[in-house]
């Protein structure tokens, strides 16, 4: 068990949990209610307070890689529903910042933005709340899949190459990186930025991340200005 304040759940134990109706619901409907219904880590959600399951993702990475320092700055691009920053809080960051298109209520201690963390003005405002460069740059960012394996990948990968490329311009010394990314190899171009500007690139894939789903994590730890050439 985790000492930082949070903890993934146990493994499911015991008699399958069944939809009591299926009256007015699609086949896919009753599929997803089932799944969340015998999902240890939606349950645990629930009971810790976190806004959904892929709190859970978070903390296992924290406690792999030793990602959250106390009293570090935290930016969460991407941030709704607010899952990952309220894990930052719970595990000593000082300042926490999270900015989404989508609406985002209230958290306590987070600064909430609405908006494109690629727009133009949206750097400085971050910093600016921030109160300075982040030590730490989450993108837990996923497009709509189409079902279509090549087009889904190159969605999500231009998203996690965009968070890439932010991180890259705003991150303090010794900062990191984690974003999603889906099975079948993260770009080439987006790897060998990485390893220029990070002592230590990784994937992993967390044990709350459903076996049958193909997301894995973009870890990069120890940030440092690219080395001359």
């Amino acid at each position: 068990m985790s000492t930082k304040g949070s903890s993934s759940p146990p493994p499911p134990r015991g008699t399958a949990v069944s939809l009591r109706t299926a009256r007015g619901r699609t086949v896919q409907q009753q599929r997803w209610l089932q799944r969340q219904l015998n999902d240890p880590y939606v349950t645990a959600a629930r009971q810790q307070g976190f806004r959904s399951r892929a709190a859970f993702k978070l903390i296992e990475l924290d406690d792999r890689f030793k990602l959250i320092r106390k009293g570090s700055r935290v930016l969460d691009l991407g941030a709704a529903p607010g899952g990952w920053s309220q894990v930052a809080v719970k595990r000593g960051a000082a300042r926490v910042v999270g900015i989404d298109l989508l609406p985002i209520a209230p958290i306590s201690d987070v600064v909430l933005l609405a908006g494109d963390f690629t727009d133009e003005s949206a750097e400085g405002r971050l910093l600016d709340f921030l109160d300075g460069p982040p030590d730490l740059v989450l993108s837990d960012m996923a497009p709509n899949t189409t079902g279509h394996a090549a087009t889904d990948h190159i969605r999500i990968m231009a998203l996690a190459e965009m968070a890439a490329d932010f991180a890259i311009r705003v991150l303090a010394p010794g900062g990191g990186f984690v974003a999603k990314v889906f099975q079948g190899g993260s770009e080439k171009q987006m790897l060998t930025a990485l390893k220029q500007h990070f002592s230590l690139v990784r994937h992993a894939k967390p044990p709350a991340s459903r076996k049958e789903s193909t997301e894995l994590y973009v870890v990069a730890t120890g940030f440092h200005p690219a080395r001359p050439g």
